[in-house]
């Protein structure tokens, strides 16, 4: 980490830092030289990131940082053998010596019949402009003023007795990749936050939530102070929460919570999962799992998406996939090797860093809105949880079982009521999809986006 001055980067720096010029030539250099080593195949990742964030408290700057970094991986291929190597220090002769050394790694790893590059037929040719990049940096003192502004907000909702802490960050992440079959790309996106903690009471009785904002663009970030004022509101309403008591209702879960459920399902639709008969999906693909009407979408290519992106992490054509469609499990998501292991095509889905090979993983995840308002949602519920936080990660992947701790509102008579705390809520994934209803409410604030959604029938473990 390198402190940062109080000032925006200067344009010959950002100049620069979009250039990715130098990043692909040394990634076509990697390439050339592991095929003069050896290498039957190779691929060449060069990552870029810059970060800087500050923390704020009590109107005070408690830390300041930004960093810099340039990363390469090199993944070579001799035959069905498969190595990756990566350093950031590729001056002098270092560019010879890894590849050098990553074709030996390679001769004596052991065989797998489904390692290779993507298919050339499938490899991005045109790059769609996703409008991934706000080339105007934020300096520090913008970004401690975003932080003061959400802090002061927050503040000053009555009931709210102190910080715990606000922050503003921002950062660039870029990724060149050449492979040994002809593909060359590159893209940078932008990243801007904005996050809020309050706290309400004290000792045994303090409460505590928060709010945040993230986007590309700082033009599509919420105001400061509209993120520190949600972010007390929340913590207000939490103000000392009851306990109750053990019984099976419907549960409604807030729209900053329900993108969990949509995490679950495309987790256990991962390739690499069905691959490994770790999902508990793995004999479901063509299976009704919700309602008629429920749509599930990976979409890398929406306008400004926080994780957008023209190509995958092997240069297969990215594309708008519904992996439930009308409540039935379509597709998996495969990058070229798990695809190969299921019989089956990459859905363009691979990621990787520099030190590993690919494996899949989601873009822009979103559960498509409901015909029924959030009131309409919880109208006819005589007892039932509202959740609005979620803690620890007790879903079994493998056997579906479904267990988190929470804390949200309790709603009588379809009204939302009383705070409460402390509590679980379990079930079983598949008998929750079955009944899962989704609300109107859809917004794009997250990577992964859900509207206000109700289950049927889970067990509130309290008291």
């Amino acid at each position: 980490m390198i402190s940062s001055p109080n000032t925006s980067l200067p344009k010959s720096a950002e100049s620069e830092l979009f250039d990715q010029s130098a990043l692909s030539q040394l990634a076509e250099r990697l390439v050339e030289a592991a095929k003069r080593a050896g290498a039957d195949a190779a691929d060449a990742v060069a990552v870029r990131g810059i970060s800087q964030g500050v923390e704020v408290r009590d109107g005070r700057v408690e830390e300041s940082e930004r960093s810099e970094s340039d990363d390469v991986g090199l993944r070579v291929l001799v035959g069905r053998r498969q190595a990756t190597v990566s350093t950031n220090d590729v001056g002098g002769d270092n560019v010879a010596k890894l590849a050098e050394r990553a074709v030996a790694m390679a001769r004596v790893a052991p065989d797998d019949q489904y390692v290779g590059l993507a298919d050339p037929a499938l490899l991005a040719r045109n790059f769609p402009d996703l409008d991934l990049l706000d080339r105007v940096t934020p300096s520090t003192a913008e970004l401690e003023r975003r932080a003061v502004e959400a802090e002061a907000a927050a503040l000053a909702v009555e009931g709210v007795t102190k910080s715990g802490g606000a922050s503003a960050s921002a950062g660039i992440a870029g990724m060149v990749l050449v492979t040994s079959t002809g593909f060359r790309g590159s893209y940078l996106r932008s990243s801007q936050g904005i996050s809020m903690m309050a706290i309400v009471g004290d000792g045994t009785g303090m409460e505590r939530d928060y709010d945040f904002s993230s986007a590309l663009h700082a033009s599509d970030l919420l105001p400061a102070a509209s993120v520190g004022r949600s972010a007390g509101e929340r913590t207000v309403a939490r103000a000392n929460p009851r306990k109750v008591a053990t019984c099976k209702v419907p549960v409604v879960y807030d729209p900053r919570v329900a993108g969990s459920l949509v995490g679950h399902v495309v987790g256990a639709a991962n390739g690499a999962s069905v691959a490994r008969k770790t999902s508990f999906l793995k004999d479901r693909l063509g299976q009704q799992l919700f309602a008629k009407g429920i749509r599930i979408v990976d979409d890398p290519l929406r306008v400004r998406g926080l994780r957008s992106q023209p190509f995958d992490a092997e240069g297969v054509v990215t594309k708008k996939l519904a992996v439930i469609d009308d409540g039935v499990l379509t597709s998996w998501l495969l990058d070229s090797a798990t695809a190969r292991e299921l019989g089956l095509m990459t859905t363009g889905h691979a990621h990787r860093g520099v030190s590993s090979s690919p494996s899949p993983g989601p873009y822009n995840l979103h559960l498509e809105a409901g015909q029924m308002t959030p009131r309409e949602l919880i109208a006819d519920i005589k007892q039932g949880f509202y959740v609005t936080d979620l803690i620890g990660s007790g879903v079994n992947g493998v056997t579906g079982d479904y267990s988190r701790g929470a804390s949200g509102f309790w709603i009588e008579n379809g009204e939302i009521t009383y705070p409460v705390s402390e509590i679980t809520i379990a079930g079983h994934l598949i008998e929750m999809f079955k009944s899962l209803t989704p609300a109107n409410d859809l917004a794009f604030r997250y990577a992964t986006n859900a509207p206000t959604v109700r289950i049927e029938g889970l067990t509130v473990g309290g008291r």
